[in-house]
């Protein structure tokens, strides 16, 4: 009875968590819920301006083109095999001006950590996008601000937001247990962004060792008031595994004579921590592939020596590998070109990471995109790799895929077609099949209701789906480049119904594997669009029913056709 009292009197204790060094050996094998929680877009980049603050609201989650994340598509990555999920997330737009996270959005985050820790996984949660490259137009005014940096004045001027910002995230989750690890700061980079090092070729000028190392020791400041941050919560978060990340989350290197980027490695400094032997440092990693096989092995092989000889072993520290693909991950390139390398190079990066017990997260692909509403795999061949070569090539994963057959329908609905809108076909559905599919559009030539004569006419145009050129195509035996004009092809007028076949040549249709397709117009009314895929691969269409809407393959709403429909803003795409 007395032991009993003492332990109500002495409140609820903090759980005793694992080790930092067997929570990286646990995680294994991880993947990036990217481009989700993180994305964002800044119509207000003016950091004196308060209505930099909170430009959003729940709607930034899917502001690039990503769907929701669910329950059921975290079950599917831990079907595959991943047993670790890093959920990065960005801040600032949901943060009023003196620091308070909109609690719609906190809550929001905590679903999504919900879902992955509810299936027995690691989670990371992380401040992710606050940090990064500014962006300028061409005139030199910012367009894009994030407001943490490796600058002395700035960390002087945010000190305190930045902890207020962590004292909340850490409250919402002090109860959760070992398996939710906080990562502090994503890429940090100094007030030039520069990357790799500070200073790196910044305005034209060369190396300053001073300015860089303030700004190294601006990393060591936000580390441990990240850290102080989190302690200060009390309950598990005492005992809490921690993530502080590198410079830039640089994995270091020399290049040739200069040995620069090695200096965020060399002076990182870990955070003073009254809980002993639970803080992890990270990294990330992104060689370039385009040399061969040999080659990328080769440059594995010294990148992981080099972290055990800077940071493991240096500062007595667990290191994971928070993002890591190809130099051309994001743009599909060494997927689609040099698969077969792709796939060498993953399997060979899972296992040397796991060789010196170092976790890894895959930047992110595998699904992407509307296979993830699909709750499929779009590079499945990747996912297998991937996950087979940590648990080993008898490991029986699950790795589903959308089907393509002929007369797969892409697009059904009514979508009037009028300038800087188009529906937009991503890349992933073009991945499995070859350059003998078509594109089979039904529309009617809709322009009466114009009421000035210059526009009334109907047209369509291709272009790839980053906008970067218009395709050409052929259509009815004739190759035309820009605008399709069905009056001028049929000798036809406003209110009639055509349906047209497209084909592509083969450069064309590699390059919709990269970027996509889309098409816009003017005063035509989309009905449906059909890829044909006669040579190709030839299985079953798949479509799912989901939240009481049935999406067809290209992840758009059938019932609710105007939710696929995306709209050009400068060089920003947004979900209309």
């Amino acid at each position: 009875m007395f032991a009993l009292l003492t332990m109500i009197g002495s409140g609820v204790q903090a759980q005793d968590f694992e080790s930092a060094n067997d929570a990286v050996k646990n995680m294994g094998v991880g993947w990036n819920l990217g481009n989700t929680l993180d994305a964002n877009n800044q119509k207000v980049s003016d950091i004196t301006n308060d209505t930099y603050w909170g430009q959003q609201g729940l709607e930034s989650e899917t502001c690039w083109g990503q769907p929701t994340a669910t329950r059921k598509f975290i079950q599917m990555m831990k079907k595959a095999g991943f047993t670790a999920i890093r959920v990065p997330v960005t801040w600032y737009n949901h943060m009023d001006k003196d620091g308070n996270v909109n609690a719609a959005w906190m809550n929001r985050v905590k679903e999504v950590v919900d879902y992955v820790v509810g299936e027995g996984l690691y989670c990371i949660l992380n401040v992710h996008h606050d940090t990064g490259a500014d962006s300028k137009d061409a005139s030199g005014k910012v367009t894009g601000y994030h407001w943490i940096k490796a600058d002395a004045n700035n960390y002087a001027n945010n000190k305190a937001k930045f902890e207020k910002l962590w004292k909340q995230i850490a409250e919402t989750f002090k109860d959760y247990g070992q398996t939710l690890v906080f990562e502090g700061y994503n890429e940090m980079l100094d007030g030039n962004s520069c990357w790799n090092y500070p200073t790196w070729y910044s305005n034209g000028q060369g190396y300053d060792a001073n300015y860089a190392k303030k700004s190294l020791q601006t990393i060591n400041s936000y580390a441990q008031s990240f850290v102080n941050a989190v302690r200060a919560t009390g309950g598990n978060n005492a005992t809490r595994n921690l993530i502080v990340n590198t410079y830039a989350a640089t994995s270091g290197g020399v290049w040739g004579t200069n040995t620069h980027p090695q200096e965020p490695l060399e002076q990182l400094v870990l955070p003073t921590d009254k809980t002993k032997g639970h803080l992890i440092v990270e990294v990330h990693s992104y060689p370039n592939i385009t040399s061969g096989i040999s080659s990328a092995k080769s440059g594995l092989d010294w990148t992981f020596n080099n972290l055990r000889d800077k940071l493991i072993k240096r500062l007595n520290v667990p290191v994971i590998v928070g993002e890591w693909g190809t130099s051309n991950v994001d743009n599909g390139s060494d997927y689609i070109d040099r698969r077969q390398t792709m796939i060498e190079f993953c399997d060979y990066f899972v296992k040397k990471a796991k060789q010196n017990n170092i976790a890894t997260f895959y930047w992110m692909g595998l699904s992407d995109g509307t296979s993830r509403s699909q709750f499929v795999f779009n590079q499945p061949d990747l996912a297998e790799t991937i996950t087979k070569a940590y648990h080993g090539s008898s490991f029986k994963g699950e790795y589903p895929t959308a089907d393509i057959s002929d007369e797969t329908v892409v697009f059904e609905g009514e979508q009037l077609l009028e300038w800087g809108s188009a529906i937009q076909l991503p890349a992933n559905l073009f991945t499995n099949l070859d350059n003998t599919t078509t594109a089979k559009i039904t529309y009617v030539q809709q322009y009466a209701q114009f009421e000035k004569d210059g526009d009334r006419y109907g047209m369509l145009q291709f272009w790839y789906g980053d906008w970067t050129e218009t395709i050409s195509f052929i259509a009815d035996g004739k190759t035309y480049k820009g605008d399709f004009t069905p009056a001028d092809v049929y000798g036809t007028g406003s209110g009639t119904e055509h349906t047209t076949t497209f084909s592509f040549d083969a450069t064309t249709f590699q390059n919709f594997k990269k970027k996509g397709m889309l098409f816009q117009g003017h005063g035509i009314l989309v009905k449906k669009v059909v890829l044909d895929n006669p040579a190709g691969i030839k299985t079953a269409v798949k479509t799912e029913n989901h939240d009481n809407a049935i999406y067809n393959l290209a992840g758009q709403r059938v019932l609710n056709p105007q939710k696929s429909i995306y709209i050009k803003k400068g060089k920003k795409y947004i979900l209309k």
